[in-house]
């Protein structure tokens, strides 16, 4: 099981595609914002995508930056590369809702519009220590793993 959902109905409604790979031999699934987004000079931003992600549960969503991001908009991701849990998705602060964490680099403020691709997920697995003896289960939302 490995797919995306629109996190509620409400962004279901709003009319926007889920991701998808824009070749046969892409590795990233293209990410949009569900909304518009303002972002002023040297501030941070939260992007909504609308979106939310199922997948086994030895995989992650790794989301990087499309290479056109920085040129075209002058904004980049604030935290370099994001990673979203198999267990992110339905948790109880946002329901498994991604953000895409921008920051703006320049002197100008920056729209970006709905529906405009601006970063990347690739699902990748990860291994264990074999000592892992790893049990607590997510109780929240975006940066709830540091508690």
């Amino acid at each position: 099981m490995r797919r995306f959902e629109y996190v509620s109905k409400e962004y279901e409604e709003k009319s926007f595609e889920l991701p998808k790979r824009s070749t046969s031999k892409s590795a990233g699934y293209d990410i949009s914002l569900a909304e518009d987004l303002i972002i002023k000079p040297g501030e941070v931003a939260y992007g909504k995508t609308g979106l939310k992600v199922l997948m086994n549960d030895d995989e992650f969503l790794m989301i990087v930056p499309r290479s056109s991001l920085a040129k075209k908009h002058g904004v980049r991701l604030f935290n370099t590369i994001g990673i979203i849990d198999a267990d992110y998705a339905n948790n109880i602060d946002n329901g498994g809702h991604i953000h895409v964490v921008l920051y703006n680099f320049t002197n100008e403020t920056k729209e970006i519009k709905k529906g405009e691709r601006l970063v990347q997920g690739i699902f990748l697995k990860y291994l264990r220590v074999d000592s892992d003896d790893s049990s607590a289960v997510r109780k929240g939302g975006f940066g709830s793993t540091n508690s």
